[in-house]
């Protein structure tokens, strides 16, 4: 398994396993026009600070993560999401993701990480209080915080 700066040529496969985890596993009423920045990671992730990663296995994406430069030393966490077969610590896929992020938020200098997600998502949650994260209010989102109209649970983590 290895983590890899997302290319063009992993769209479909990012594209196929998001969708069945949102849809399927966790009912989240969202389709591929609801997230217009699936067919756009180029323009969206990967400028400023922010990128976009993909955990492969086998040829096999397997994960994904992503980061939004919002300015002011902030990134918006996106799109973390891990095959179901690969998640927990016998692989480690998501720990190697978020490590991934945060090694690039030190070595860029940004101070702090902000995500949003859902009720759901229990198990997501206790992954990121685990790695530094803290449950915050809406209110204290930056306001150039890029809102998702489904999350409802909010987190920061300070870098620097």
């Amino acid at each position: 398994m290895e983590i890899l700066i997302y290319r063009k040529e992993f769209e479909l496969d990012v594209i196929n396993m998001i969708l069945p985890i949102q849809q399927i596993e966790f009912g989240v009423p969202v389709t591929i026009a609801d997230q217009p920045d699936l067919k756009a990671v180029g323009t969206v992730y990967q400028k400023g600070k922010g990128n976009f990663w993909v955990a492969v296995d086998n040829n096999q994406v397997i994960g994904t993560v992503a980061l939004i430069d919002i300015g002011n030393k902030q990134v918006a966490l996106r799109k973390m999401f891990v095959e179901q077969h690969y998640r927990g610590k016998v692989f480690g896929v998501a720990q190697q993701l978020m490590d991934t992020i945060i090694d690039w938020c030190w070595q860029r200098e940004i101070d702090e990480i902000f995500l949003g997600t859902i009720n759901v998502m229990e198990a997501a949650k206790k992954f990121y209080l685990k790695n530094g994260f803290e449950e915050v209010e809406k209110d204290w989102l930056p306001k150039a915080f890029p809102l998702m109209k489904v999350d409802n649970k909010f987190f920061k983590r300070e870098i620097q």
